[in-house]
């Protein structure tokens, strides 16, 4: 039997089972948390239709969730995502709001679905669309089928998709001609939808960051991207209230609702609509139209319910205030729907509740009152657990031991075993009733479940440990990996390797003669400007500089860049020098090489509370792999905040301790130093670790103990600043060190390293991504692991852009305070913080709110932060000087005052400082009302919105620190060159010294020829109209290394934009053209009259015979003679009446047989 059989064997659950749906109200009492979830879910069981559960907050949605995924599957369990503040669900929020909402309604209206639908009161109180609206929503596409594409395209855009150039994220549509690529919001993968004339001629999946389809399918469900769907009635009906509201408004508010009107006119949503919702929808619908009549309703705990109802009429009436006051809102708006009365009076229900108090007035038809106690914790006491399962055992109940992994299973076996006791280990279905037995499973906490003597113990209460959670699979990939950010766009600034810096100010079609060319314009100092063909891109880079300045242009042929990067090149060999040296030391050293991972560590590596990301499984391996060899390890590990480093270097120490080696952990700040000793405390608890921390909270004699305990080497891992690189610090016997943030250690501090690197394994982290094109020139230098990937139970931190807005404040202080989390609030003006501190102080009073900024003295400064993580403050105002490093995982909400005037790095990094536990976290960026937003502070605000789905906004602040981070490994002496040429060109230019130092002198492999057939090749506008695609398909165009790639290119842009024109067709085949003619070193083709020329360089001499130029005429059909031009060799084809595509087709014969003999030669002489 399983644990949910069992439960249902009790005769009052079964009860109440068999009413679920005859009774009108049924009360069952005396169940709490997981028992609670058992007895929900073994009503699911027996009932085998859809179930909803109302509980009063999001944070109990999370809770029962995660036990009911466990129970039952994730797949059956729903959930419609709700803030617990009412003001939040009108501000911007991410994609994964919508998607659960979606999910769930789509859930409720799909008479074939079964499962549970968890729900809070806030959302039980949103407005919702028609429900018969709702279901009319959804776009069936099939193959064959016939639409006509504007209706289409209205359509999309009335169900929430939005129209963009390229489609990459969900919830976004684009049309190019005849193919519509849409990202539906519910699926994995966009699709692509080729019509022909109006009918769907293909569907197919595609992949967003290569925009390349594979696998057809016959038809796709196109559900609505938003929960806001108005219809063209309800637009007339609010028109129409809205022009009733204008005639009677105040002239301060008729701005602000004529604005909304205009927008609305248009047929498009205002950014505050969903305030102004009731004036467009005909009813109040909500959740509870949605369900289907007949469905049970189960109220978790009805007391919270109520309360939590009351507070939020509060809430919002305040908030409706405070609207009104702006000129923002109506009085006769429903922010929500008032259904209290609605829901209480529904039938059937089951209220879930401890007391019958605050039940008084309503009647219930059937009362159960069931026993079940929490499980006492038993803190690591095995001899306490022992007692109290032979207590259990004695009283013939049924006892159920729960692990969470086989390993886990087998290291408390060992435990019982030394005391001489055992209990076997059975599958979740084959629990023996009135027996005591371990079991494999995740149920968040024990109980006892009196009624039918059930005993639950887990992990929990054993040794006090977090039970991972089980997560709905995200769909909106968090691992947006950055694309290319050389991406150009009107604007840019670039560097041309002749010409120097200037600015990129697009592509535009030149028509000589006839013949079209797309040429790229740059300008210069003096409004000079340069256009090149298209075909020359890779002779540009984007100007990406150390730290975002604008760069100074350069003047138009006056020799200063080429002076200035000649100075770069030489500065870039000392470094290469360096680097080598370094490299060369280390491959001579010996080091100790430490024994391959054994049961402990498997026990120790399993002990980790949540699922490791590839990246991290990566590392790890690479890491022992270096530890396991006998040459010295020095690794960096690259990862974002918050990606899971410590959890590799904890292993990597566990793997020098388990071979009886000390290991030295050093990191930039005191505070750091704490958490990193709090940390390693809690993950090394169950093992014979010695962990010990230096800092300044020691007193002097505890620090002398701890030094002599070093030195004799009682312990096993000391953590501290940078005084354990102090002369009196000694070790018995040193195996590895973990640096953390290494760029902020002192170059004295670095030079003492260096010393240390020679001998022990090193393992660098840090934080600041570095960028890849300095990875590939650094990887044969310095071993680098990188984790990109996000860890799987990080739910992405909601962030929501607003003006400031004080009873929110108080809202969300107040709802982190009471799940017993902590706030920050970062102000950056800290000649008023003060101030700030007394205001939050008096809107707040229930708060202790402490306060730091870079002035304070050091001492001070740490002292409050070590209090803050302590628990002794719920909020700590701050400047952005918490952006470094403070891991502090009880905080998860997080208020950034004046966020426009932040750069986006540092938001970025701020906001990796939340949402480090497995809740979700909250991000409010505020900036000032009425305060008209700069165009750049727009632009980042909006980058920020877009952060939640960390999506391009994201990137922008990877480039910021990535280069920041170049900037750390080379050196600061760096950034100026790397300034003055451009981080592109400093990377290849790097690239180039190590090869030579290293003695890989490249030669020469193919020329660069020029081509002039005068035939007409070129992406035309209106076939391709994004310029920034139509850059990309130069450049791929411009890197075809052979036909294989041509035909790929071929198919790839048919598969993208759809049938193209002759232009599109030559472009191509010039390109294959130009790849054999570079091959075989030709520098000119050129057509004239009725000829065409082609001129090889000298350089051909050496690898062509005059008889091979001969044997490749052989395979043309076109006439053709050979002569000489100053010492080259010409080769004139005649072309009199021949057509374009015949002399390209022939011309290529010639190329391709040349190349093959250059390679055929090639291969018989080495």
């Amino acid at each position: 039997m399983n644990i949910l059989e069992l439960v249902s064997q009790n005769k009052k659950i079964q009860a109440w089972h068999s009413e679920l749906t005859t009774l009108g109200r049924q009360l069952v009492m005396g169940l709490s948390g997981s028992s609670k979830a058992i007895a929900m879910a073994s009503a699911y069981l027996d009932y085998q239709e859809k179930l909803v559960i109302v509980t009063s907050t999001q944070n109990e949605v999370e809770k029962l969730s995660s036990d009911l995924s466990e129970l039952l599957g994730e797949e059956l369990v729903f959930q419609f995502f709700s803030d617990d503040v009412a003001a939040a669900e009108f501000i911007f929020a991410s994609m994964d709001k919508t998607l659960s909402r979606i999910e769930a309604l789509q859930f409720l209206l799909d008479p074939k679905t079964r499962g549970i639908l968890l729900v809070s009161l806030s959302g039980l109180r949103t407005l919702l669309p028609n429900p018969k609206v709702f279901e009319r929503s959804q776009v069936s596409l099939k193959v064959g089928q016939e639409y006509d594409s504007d209706t289409l395209t209205k359509q999309l855009i009335t169900i929430g998709y939005q129209k963009v150039s390229q489609v990459i994220s969900p919830g976004e549509f684009s049309r190019r001609g005849d193919i519509l690529d849409i990202y539906e919001i519910t699926q994995e993968l966009p699709y692509r939808l080729e019509f022909f004339g109006d009918d769907i001629d293909g569907i197919r999946k595609f992949n967003p960051e290569t925009q390349t389809s594979f696998e057809q399918v016959e038809e796709l469900l196109v559900y609505p991207a938003s929960d806001l769907i108005f219809e063209v009635s309800d637009f007339q009906r609010g028109i129409e209230h809205l022009e009733e509201a204008l005639k009677t408004a105040k002239t301060e508010k008729k701005a602000y609702l004529e604005d909304l009107l205009a927008v609305s006119k248009d047929g498009f949503k205002h950014s505050d609509i969903r305030k102004f919702q009731s004036l467009f929808y005909e009813k109040e619908w909500t959740l509870l139209d949605y369900i289907p009549k007949g469905t049970p309703l189960f109220f978790d705990d009805f007391q919270k319910l109520v309360d939590k109802n009351a507070r939020f009429d509060l809430e919002v009436a305040n908030l409706l205030t405070e609207d009104l006051q702006q000129g923002k809102a109506l009085s006769n708006l429903h922010y929500f729907a008032d259904n209290y009365r609605d829901f209480r009076h529904y039938k059937p229900a089951t209220f879930f509740s401890n007391f019958h108090k605050g039940l008084g007035n309503i009647k219930f038809d059937q009362l159960y009152q069931l026993t079940q106690y929490a499980m006492q914790e038993f803190f690591n006491q095995f001899p306490l657990l022992i007692d109290e399962i032979k207590r259990y055992q004695k009283n013939q109940a049924t006892v159920i031991v729960q692990v969470e992994s086989q390993q886990a299973y087998e290291r408390l076996q060992k435990s019982f075993q030394d005391y001489g006791f055992h209990l076997p280990l059975v599958s979740a279905d084959q629990i023996v009733s009135r027996e005591s037995q371990m079991m494999i499973g995740t149920i968040s906490s024990g109980f006892y479940f009196a009624d039918e003597k059930l005993a639950l113990i887990t992990e929990h209460e054993i040794y006090h440990k977090k039970i991972k959670r089980r997560l709905r699979r995200a769909n909106i990939s968090n691992a947006e990996r950055l694309k290319d950010y050389n991406e150009l766009a009107a604007g840019d600034y670039v560097v041309h390797n002749v010409h120097g810096i200037g600015r990129f100010l697009g592509i535009e079609t030149i028509q000589i003669q006839g013949i079209h060319r797309d040429y790229v314009t740059i300008q210069y100092q003096n409004s000079d400007r340069i256009s090149l063909p298209v075909d020359q891109i890779s002779s540009l880079s984007k100007y990406v500089s150390a730290d975002g300045k604008e760069p100074k242009i350069n003047k138009l042929n006056d020799g200063r860049f080429q002076k200035t990067k000649k100075k770069v090149a030489k500065q870039v060999e000392d470094i290469a020098d360096d680097l080598l040296k370094l490299y060369a030391e280390r491959s001579q050293q010996k080091g100790f090489s430490f024994s391959p991972d054994d049961e402990l560590q498997r026990a120790f590596d399993d002990d980790f509370a949540f699922v490791e990301t590839e990246d991290q499984i990566r590392s790890i391996k690479e890491i022992k792999a270096d530890m396991e060899s006998t040459q010295p390890m020095d690794r960096l590990l690259v990862g974002d905040v918050g990606f899971g480093k410590t959890e590799v270097a904890m292993r990597a120490a566990f793997k020098a301790v388990n071979d009886h080696k000390q290991v030295a952990v050093l990191v930039p700040t005191t505070v750091l130093a704490q958490q990193h000793y709090e940390n390693f405390k809690a993950r090394f608890e169950n093992y014979p670790v010695e962990i010990d921390v230096l800092s300044r909270f020691r007193s002097k004699k505890e620090q002398a103990e701890t030094l002599e305990r070093v030195r004799k080497g009682q312990i096993d891992i000391i953590i501290g600043t940078h005084r354990l690189l102090s002369k009196d610090v000694v070790f018995s016997d040193l195996g590895l060190i973990v640096i953390d943030e290494e760029q902020r250690f002192g170059v004295k501090h670095k030079e003492t390293l260096k010393k240390l690197k020679t001998k022990v394994d090193v393992l660098t982290l840090t934080a600041t991504p570095i960028p890849r094109t300095l990875h590939m020139s650094m990887l044969g230098i310095r071993d680098l692991s990188v984790i990109e990937t996000p860890p799987t139970n990080r739910y992405p931190v909601q962030t929501y852009v607003l003006e400031n807005n004080p009873g929110l404040v108080r809202e969300a202080i107040i709802r982190e305070m009471d799940r017993g989390g902590q706030v920050f609030y970062v102000y950056n003006k800290v000649d008023t913080i003060d101030k700030k501190v007394a205001d939050l102080k008096e809107l707040v009073p229930e708060a202790s709110i402490g306060f730091v900024h870079g002035q304070m003295s050091e001492i001070q400064l740490e002292n409050t932060l070590i209090d803050f993580i302590n628990g002794d403050y719920d909020v700590l105002v701050a400047t952005t000087i918490i952006e470094t490093g403070v891991d502090i995982s009880n905080v998860n909400t997080l208020f950034i005052e004046n966020a426009d005037h932040m750069g986006l790095s540092t938001l970025y990094q701020l906001r990796g400082r939340v949402g480090r536990s497995n809740r979700i976290a909250y991000a409010y960026l505020m900036y000032r009302p009425d305060k008209v937003l700069t165009e750049v502070s727009e632009k980042r605000l909006e980058a920020i919105k877009g952060f939640t789905e960390l999506g391009s906004g994201f990137k922008i602040a990877m480039r910021d620190l990535s280069i920041r981070g170049a900037g750390n490994i080379l050196g600061a002496s760096q950034s100026g060159f790397i300034d003055s040429v451009g981080f592109e060109m400093y990377s290849q230019l790097l690239e180039q010294a190590i090869a030579t130092k290293q003695g890989k002198t490249t030669i020469r492999q193919k020329g660069n020829a020029e081509i002039n057939l005068q035939i007409d090749a070129y992406l035309p506008a209106d076939y391709i109209a994004d310029e920034r695609q139509k850059i990309d398909i130069y450049k791929r165009i411009r890197e075809m290394e052979s036909k294989e790639d041509y035909l790929n290119l071929q198919d790839e842009i048919m598969d993208r934009f759809g049938e193209y024109p002759d232009q599109v067709a030559y472009l191509l085949e010039i390109g294959l053209l130009k790849y054999y003619m570079d091959n075989a070193f030709a520098e000119l083709l050129e057509r004239k009259n009725n000829q065409v020329t082609v001129r090889f360089e000298n350089t051909s001499l050496h690898y062509f015979l005059t008889q091979d130029y001969f044997e490749a005429l052989s395979k043309t059909h076109l006439k053709a003679k050979i002569s000489e031009y100053h010492g080259k060799i010409d080769i004139v084809f005649d072309v009199r009446h021949q057509k374009d595509y015949t002399i390209l087709e022939e011309l290529m014969l010639f190329g391709e047989s040349l190349s093959e003999i250059k390679f055929r030669k090639a291969a018989s002489s080495s």
